[in-house]
């Protein structure tokens, strides 16, 4: 049985009205209305993807989504009125693998779950593992793991996309606005700066200095590259 898409959600109208454009879509659907009861039903069953509102009753949802990232690798999509940039760009620092703002079209909200599930499928897809500057970063698509220095990392599905992208061009230069397209899989206004809080917590898992880093450089004033030696096989 597929796993289910699980719906953090504290207004009852909006979550049935989720829940059954998801289930339209073939998706298996589970439902929680406050942050305990999310953790509770992750934790029992890890779920597909979560779709997490920000303003629950009884916990933030951007504490609540940092949880969530500790018990599995599955995307989580943001959900809430929120809408500033710094409030987008703060959720994607704390992990979150798109962020909606409302009010949403359930439609729309549907497409973005299949997007975000397709590039997490593909960022296990190809060769493995990969490994750079004589064993010191492995990058295994299968399992979709990163190892740094001989211990595991551990890095959000779009993390590991935007990892693998630069990794697969070692020396070359992206665009910020590549790397959206790479990693998140479309286009929307804003959205490139979200590749930097990414980028920022790509840094501070793999890199011993983030302030002097060995694997992901800034190309100032156009994106960035991965300056790793690949190793022979």
């Amino acid at each position: 049985m597929q796993p289910p898409i699980l719906i953090v959600e504290d207004d009852l109208k909006i979550a049935r009205i989720i829940k059954a454009y998801l289930e339209g879509a073939d998706f298996r659907v589970i439902h929680a209305d406050t942050a305990r009861a999310a953790l509770e039903k992750a934790e029992a069953e890890l779920p597909l993807a979560v779709i997490l509102d920000l303003g629950l009753p009884d916990k933030s949802g951007e504490e609540l989504c940092q949880e969530l990232k500790d018990l599995g690798s599955f995307p989580v999509i943001m959900l809430t009125a929120k809408s500033s940039e710094e409030e987008r760009i703060t959720g994607f620092a704390l992990g979150a693998d798109d962020y909606v703002v409302k009010p949403a079209s359930p439609r729309e909200l549907v497409y973005r779950v299949k997007a975000v599930l397709k590039r997490y499928d593909g960022a296990g897809a190809g060769e493995h593992p990969i490994s750079f500057n004589n064993g010191t970063l492995i990058l295994d698509s299968r399992r979709h793991t990163v190892t740094c220095r001989g211990e595991s990392c551990s890095v959000t599905p779009t993390e590991f996309k935007l990892l693998q992208a630069l990794a697969a061009s070692p020396g070359r230069t992206y665009s910020r606005d590549e790397l959206v397209s790479k990693a998140l899989g479309y286009q929307f206004d804003g959205y490139e700066r979200s590749v930097d809080a990414h980028i920022k917590n790509l840094r501070q898992k793999i890199e011993l200095d983030s302030r002097k880093p060995e694997f992901i450089k800034t190309v100032y004033g156009i994106g960035y590259l991965f300056s790793g030696e690949r190793d022979a096989v």
